[in-house]
């Protein structure tokens, strides 16, 4: 193998020679080559033909070939490999297109290896090899240029010149001779060679130029890869230009710092870092820091005090620092502990919620009476739109303190927590640090908003990072990753938020005071449309009291016909929208006031998006209303059975959990144990297959208070008698027919009204429940306590059943 020792090859290695004469040039052209020549595999470069290279032989395969060319007529074919990395060459290993060469001088070296000149002649094309061992011999053809006398020729030729005269300019390792000899050469065939040989491109790109036998598009190719060469050569030099800039302004700098420091050594004043140690000095001291905080600042200082400025650790540890000095550490706001003042501030922002309000003053009187009380941990759980969120800033103003919120909504970081070790790049304090440090007072009011949306991965347990945090036994040394000492925060005032409790770890559960936010009455979000959202929406609409009106009824018919919800949410967005179209009126001089009633609201709202179909979905029997509780509240559920010749085979549909289904099939197996207790004549189950389906298939449905409607459709379906409309049922279903209590009961209960239920069957265990439902939400409704199924026959169906003894019925309030 051989190796080429041209520019590109190493430092030891020969430049190729320029070219050579033109008289000497005529006479290589006359030469004749032997049509039979041996083969050299060269690596690493291309050698064209009218070039003059210096080439290493280090095999013994090579060194014969290249003792029997000077024993013979010193002619040789010289081609590329396609991969240099390959030691045992098959002729498919080499390229066709090479050139015809002669050698002029050959050097033994101490190693063994020999060294020789060898100058191009012209192109050829191998065709059959003749002889594999002990080297490469081939049948060899002469490649002729195809020369286009054309000005678009010497064009080319002239604009390769010139721009490879540009790029030697750049390039100290080309010689300025090169330049002359470019200049001198007028055959456009040698010139494309001669640059070519000079480019610092891969063997393939000169493979490629060598198998050009068309002159013409040999310049366009040398042309792309001059200006290719010149755009990289143009980048370096920027870059260099870039760097010497920097240097020489970073030596300026540093001269002109010794000037100052010179000057101040001289008029008795310190340096600037002397100032600047000096300073956080006495920010430290003036931080009240506890001992541990303030051993930390002043070690991480001595620190600061040895580092250059310039390093990056000088950052990390000076951002510490600052930090370390900003925490509010004794910096407390002072409890305005006045409870009339506060239940005032409190009423004024939201509208019933009397539990709530009443902890929040409880608390306030407690701390009135013992200053070192530790913050209590609270939780909201209640529908979207109840206004958790709003009555902890409620809280805040109350009690004249900084409020800071954090959501926790698909946090799965528990960096997000605890914050970063600073051994980190870009290391952050955990979002609890962050939020003392932005409200400058070791006792806000901080909300975790929704804490049931935690989640958990590879970075770690966020849920589990709080369980500190909301810990009053332990979070006065609660310790960021970051931070690296304890910080007190026994005095903050922690609130979370949250839908519901199932997501919460129960550890997590354990360490909270929950506080219930049921939804409201269709009476209470009259009375808070127009105390809250009416005049609120006004002034964000530029609106004036007096320019639009909403009667009652109009209030009460968005409530029911257009927003049935737990919160307010939608509720606030047709009052929005109701403005909107005031405001539209008002400014376009339509109308200098608007009353809206209920009847226009069709126009205004559009057609109604909600309407009560209790009544026509339970017309035919096999199907039951049931209550179900959800994340936004209570709404009611239809179940409807069916049957249909089989064996006996019980399906279930509408995407329900695998307690819904437990309970379904405990209904199955009870009703067919009670057949005549229930006064049920069908016998043939064996040969029917029967279908219990809930609508809605696409939402996700589970628990067991399904279990009596499951029970009473599947009975209405065996009996033939639909269940009458008015009537809506929850309850867990046992195997002997107990009906088991169940959870939700005021949001159900809410939710039968909103539909127009006018009956509701609750299991007897849950009478105590009604204490929370409003007396107003009651109105109209009766309520009957059940503890065994077939108690509800004579509720259900309005029948004349025989009435059990445990029965309660309780008559319309």
């Amino acid at each position: 193998m051989t190796n080429s020792e041209n520019n590109n090859s190493g430092e030891d290695q020969e430049q190729p020679v320029l070219t050579v004469e033109e008289e000497v040039q005529d006479k290589i052209e006359r030469i004749k080559i032997p049509h039979e020549t041996p083969v050299l595999p060269v690596k690493d470069t291309v050698v064209f033909p009218g070039m003059v290279a210096a080439l290493s032989v280090y095999t013994e395969r090579d060194l014969k070939l290249l003792n029997d060319v000077l024993a013979g007529n010193r002619f040789l074919t010289l081609t590329a490999q396609k991969d240099k990395d390959i030691k045992v060459l098959k002729q498919s290993d080499l390229y066709e297109s090479a050139t015809a060469a002669v050698v002029l001088q050959m050097l033994r070296m101490p190693d063994n290896s020999a060294k020789m000149l060898v100058q191009g002649l012209r192109r050829v094309k191998i065709g059959e090899y003749v002889q594999s061992d002990p080297y490469f011999k081939a049948k060899v053809s002469a490649i002729e240029d195809i020369i286009e006398d054309d000005r678009e020729t010497e064009a080319l030729a002239r604009n390769a010149a010139d721009q490879f005269a540009r790029m030697i300019s750049m390039t100290p390792s080309l010689p300025e001779e090169l330049k002359i000899a470019v200049v001198n050469i007028e055959n456009p065939s040698r010139l494309a060679d001669l640059i070519t040989s000079h480019l610092n491109v891969s063997v393939v790109e000169k493979q490629k130029v060598l198998e050009m036998a068309n002159v013409k598009l040999r310049l366009q190719k040398v042309t792309t890869l001059i200006a290719s060469e010149l755009e990289v050569l143009e980048m370096a030099t920027k870059i260099q230009s870039q760097v010497r800039n920097e240097m020489e302004k970073g030596q300026k700098e540093y001269y002109l710092r010794q000037q100052l420091k010179a000057i101040q050594d001289e008029l008795g004043e310190g340096d600037e870092r002397s100032m600047e140690m000096k300073e956080l000095k006495e920010k430290i001291e003036n931080a009240k820091m506890p001992a541990e905080a303030k051993k930390e600042a002043e070690r991480e200082l001595e620190r600061l005090a040895k580092m250059h400025s310039a390093s990056a650790e000088y950052t990390v540890s000076r951002t510490y620092l600052d930090l370390l000095i900003a925490l509010p550490w004794s910096v407390s706001t002072k409890d305005q502990l006045d409870i009339k003042a506060a239940s005032t501030i409190l009423d004024e922002d939201h509208y019933d919620l009397e539990k709530l309000k009443e902890r929040i003053l409880e608390y306030l009187a407690v701390r009135k009476l013992k200053d070192d009380m530790k913050g209590p941990i609270l939780c909201f759980v209640g529908p979207p739109g109840t206004g958790k969120t709003s009555v902890g800033m409620s809280i805040a103003r109350s009690m004249g303190r900084k409020f800071v919120r954090m959501s926790l909504g698909g946090v799965r970081d528990e960096a997000e927590i605890r914050g970063h070790r600073r051994t980190y790049i870009g290391a952050l304090p955990g979002r609890i640090i962050q939020g003392l440090k932005k409200a400058e007072s070791n006792n806000p009011v901080f909300m975790l908003d929704e804490i049931d949306k935690l989640g958990a991965d590879f970075r770690g347990d966020p849920s589990a990072a709080l369980l500190e945090v909301l810990d009053p036994e332990q979070n006065h040394a609660f310790s960021d990753h970051y931070l690296d000492v304890a910080f007190d925060l026994s005095n903050v005032m922690f609130i979370t938020t949250a839908n519901i409790l199932d997501t919460v770890p129960p550890a997590l559960k354990d360490r909270m005071e929950v506080l219930e936010l049921p939804g409201y009455t269709a009476e209470e979000k009259v009375s808070i449309v127009k105390k809250f959202i009416l005049p609120k929406q006004l002034k964000a609409h530029g609106l004036k009291d007096e320019q639009l009106t909403i009667t009652d009824d109009a209030i009460q018919a968005v409530i029911s016909d257009y927003t049935r919800e737990a919160g307010l949410r939608n509720l606030e967005r047709e009052i929005a929208h109701l403005c909107r179209k005031t405001a539209k009126k008002i400014a376009s001089g339509e109308e200098t006031s608007v009353t809206i009633n209920a009847e226009q609201l069709n126009t205004l709202l559009g057609s109604i998006k909600f309407f009560s179909e209790a009544a026509e979905r339970t017309t035919d029997a096999g199907v039951a209303t049931g209550l179900a509780w959800t994340q936004a509240g209570g709404d009611i559920l239809f179940i409807e059975a069916t049957f249909m010749p089989g064996t006996g085979k019980l399906t279930l549909t509408g995407c329900l959990g695998d307690i819904m289904k437990e309970s379904a099939r405990a209904a199955m197996s009870y009703i067919r144990s009670k057949l005549e207790n229930l006064k049920i004549s069908f016998k043939d189950f064996d040969k029917y297959d029967f279908h219990i389906h809930v609508p809605a298939g696409a939402i996700p449905k589970d628990g067991p208070s399904a279990g009596v409607t499951m029970a009473m459709a599947l009975i209405s379906l065996l009996k033939g008698t639909p269940i009458l409309s008015n009537v809506a049922m929850t309850g867990e279903i046992t195997l002997r027919g107990r009906v088991l209590p169940v959870g939700g009961i005021k949001e159900k209960v809410l939710a039968a009204r909103r539909a127009g239920i006018t009956t509701v069957v609750l299991p007897k265990r849950n009478e105590k429940d009604l204490t929370e439902v409003p007396e107003n939400a009651k109105k109209g409704l009766n309520f009957a306590f059940v503890e065994r199924v077939d108690e509800m026959l004579p509720i259900v169906f309005g029948a004349e059943e025989p009435k059990k003894k445990r029965i309660k019925f309780i008559s319309r309030i």
